[in-house]
């Protein structure tokens, strides 16, 4: 059998494509091609994804051959150096340790009541404009935009820059240089502020890294700067499109929705379930083996590139129960929509909390909230590695 392209299209924007359910029914473990005529393997079930998620003989570094890169633009890292997320043992645990500290869910819990402060600030400005309002610039960007600056230290009046950089990383549809160009710029201007901030430290993560990593020789401000950059990011562009999607998707389950707003004690769980529903990663988690290994019952040699594909994963009906349901009830914690093992998404605890807060109090404020425009109207990022909304005209 011929190897089919992926991705694959979909037929409905908030389904994974047709064609991930009936491979991972007939072949859970098989080849694929991807825009450059390699083949690497896709697994789909969502035990295998774990397999490969946390099997050694699977490296995560961008630049090893075989690789299965994205698209012709994706530089092999943003702004010539890989970010720890690329590199493996022993080079990754020791970044990641340093990191881990401040991003355990009791600190995050602790961001909660200026989490609530942004989210009313931000409705405050959409109340005063009246509606009809698009929620992806006023209310789904900015507000992990504000924290994930606060928290590093970044100057917010900025943030048109760094989100443009960061949609040229996310664009699969770019040249090369074009995201080269973005990974550069970004570089160039984290590396002036960290410059900054050794001359004046803030009350800020950047500030305490530079103080309790760099000056004792732990850590090389060129680190420092690709960690900022990985960060700078990963805060703002992911969750901005969870938030987006996940209204989209509560206003499609008006029921559910209703559920919410009566008994706030559901959202947690409901969070668990749209991070499961919509996996926003949706182009699969990538890697490439360094030594021979098993997947399902399928060899993978070494030099082959390896493709979980989370987002079938989280649809799998081994493990989930009527799996195309959305569900607030549904314990949805053994999804895989932040990964798994060791290069699990470090700041995971923020973006379950950032949602928890942007729903929460967004339908508490606008109860009446609904789409401004027939759904059949919304366009879908389908050639963006994070999948999202466009646009999300909404009235109230």
């Amino acid at each position: 059998m011929a190897a089919p392209e992926y991705p694959m299209p979909r037929t409905g924007p908030l389904d994974p494509p047709p064609d991930l359910y009936e491979l991972q029914r007939e072949a859970p473990v098989c080849r694929v091609k991807l825009w450059d005529g390699s083949e690497p393997w896709l697994v789909t079930r969502h035990e295998d994804v774990r397999t490969v998620l946390t099997d050694p003989r699977l490296s995560v570094q961008t630049d090893r051959p075989g690789f299965p890169r994205f698209s012709a633009g994706a530089p092999s890292s943003m702004g010539g150096r890989p970010t720890f997320i690329s590199l493996d043992p022993p080079e990754h645990d020791v970044i990641r340790k340093m990191l881990a500290g401040s991003f355990t869910p009791r600190r995050m819990e602790l961001l909660r009541p200026d989490l609530d402060r942004i989210a009313d600030g931000l409705l405050d400005g959409m109340v005063a404009h009246g509606p009809p309002i698009d929620l992806v610039p006023e209310y789904a960007l900015p507000l992990p935009s504000l924290v994930i600056c606060r928290l590093l230290g970044v100057p917010y009046e900025d943030h048109e820059r760094f989100q443009g950089w960061s949609r040229a990383f996310v664009d699969t549809t770019r040249q090369f240089e074009s995201i080269a160009d973005a990974g550069r710029r970004m570089t160039n201007y984290l590396d002036e502020l960290v410059s900054i901030k050794e001359q004046t430290p803030g009350d800020d993560l950047l500030s305490r890294l530079l103080e309790e990593q760099v000056r004792p020789g732990a850590l090389d401000k060129d680190s420092l700067v690709d960690i900022a950059r990985l960060m700078l990011t990963a805060g703002h562009e992911t969750t901005a499109n969870a938030i987006a999607l996940g209204v989209v998707t509560l206003l499609r389950h008006p029921l559910q929705l209703g559920e919410l707003r009566d008994d706030p004690s559901l959202v947690r769980g409901a969070v668990e379930e749209l991070l499961r529903y919509l996996t926003i990663n949706h182009l699969g988690r990538r890697r490439v083996a360094i030594g021979d290994l098993v997947v399902g019952d399928q060899d993978i040699h070494a030099g082959d590139g390896v493709i979980a594909a989370a987002d079938i994963a989280n649809r799998d009906e081994s493990i989930f129960t009527n799996p195309d349901a959305f569900d607030v009830h549904r314990d949805a914690r053994q999804h895989v929509a932040f990964g798994f093992g060791i290069h699990q998404c470090l700041g995971q605890h923020l973006a379950r909390l950032e949602l928890e807060v942007a729903l929460q109090t967004l339908f508490r404020r606008l109860p009446a909230l609904a789409l401004a425009v027939p759904f059949e109207e919304l366009t879908f990022k389908h050639d963006k590695i994070v999948y999202g909304v466009d646009a999300l005209p909404v009235r109230w």
